[in-house]
């Protein structure tokens, strides 16, 4: 196992020199998935959740892709990147699950995964504050990295995403 990237000699946390590593052009996907009720995946009406507080999964589409932009923000240790493109896909699947895709890329020393990461999540703690009122039994879960390509070394949990 590699030591951690973001501990100094000192056992200090610390910001990962990207100075030296080169440009690469790099894609990151995330994913997350939120389980809710029959009582809630009965109110969809063509591909969307209408709650009190307005069109579900739109508002997490942009809540995430937002999140995505902002991560250095919210990640302490993660540098700010331009963001080229993050798409989010919200698929609502038979067995109450809303499986959430965030794909993001840009052109820079480090990679974009936590974006990703960090957009996947947002929209899926969006869809759980927008249809709380419904349930309080909500699940967000399986929120990990699928793929990143660019950089160092590539990674692919399932070949072919």
């Amino acid at each position: 196992m590699s030591a951690l990237s973001h501990i100094n000699p000192d056992n200090q946390p610390e910001m990962v020199d990207v100075g030296p590593k080169s440009i690469t052009h790099r894609q990151a996907h995330a994913r997350a998935v939120v389980l809710l009720n029959e009582e809630i995946m009965q109110q969809l009406i063509g591909g969307e959740l209408m709650s009190k507080k307005g069109p579900v999964f739109q508002t997490a589409y942009i809540a995430g892709i937002m999140a995505a932009k902002k991560t250095h923000e919210l990640i302490p240790l993660c540098h700010p990147l331009v963001i080229e493109d993050c798409k989010i896909h919200i698929v609502p699947e038979e067995d109450n699950r809303v499986v959430i895709n965030c794909k993001t890329k840009a052109t820079h020393k480090t990679g974009v995964e936590m974006e990703a990461l960090t957009g996947a999540t947002v929209a899926a703690l969006t869809i759980y504050d927008m249809c709380k009122s419904m349930s309080k039994e909500i699940v967000i879960e399986n929120v990990r990295l699928i793929k990143k390509t660019g950089g160092k070394s590539d990674f692919d949990a399932v070949p072919g995403s």
